[in-house]
């Protein structure tokens, strides 16, 4: 059984060749902001090697990425906090339509603006 090597590569500065010369097949790039260029500057000394990349949370940072020379992409979820975020604005955005068709269309700020008036 033919099973590949994968090396994490975190830096531009890591030793390449060191690695490939150790054995591993295929580079598994993980360099935070930095990831598109790491791939690019492999991607120059190593045409024909297999890289793997972190793309990153999204579209722009995937494309960079693919567009530096990564065959493959890994994609980053979204953190806990980011998926809670996204929840708890879905549920404001829901209470804020309902206080707005309970409301004929206005903002709190109108029906405020409206009461102070009727005073």
């Amino acid at each position: 059984m033919d099973i590949p090597i994968v090396c994490t590569i975190v830096t531009e500065y890591m030793d390449i060749q060191e690695r490939l010369d150790a054995g591993v097949d295929i580079l598994n790039v993980s360099g935070g902001k930095d990831t598109a260029y790491i791939v690019s500057r492999i991607r120059e000394k190593y045409p024909d090697v297999p890289i793997i990349a972190t793309g990153g949370p999204t579209d722009e940072t995937i494309l960079a990425a693919i567009n530096a020379g990564a065959n493959a992409i890994s994609w980053t979820p979204p953190s806990n906090g980011e998926l809670f975020r996204r929840k708890m604005d879905k549920y404001r955005d829901k209470e804020r339509e309902k206080f707005m068709q309970e409301h004929q269309g206005m903002t709190i700020e109108e029906v405020e603006d409206l009461e102070e008036h009727r005073d």
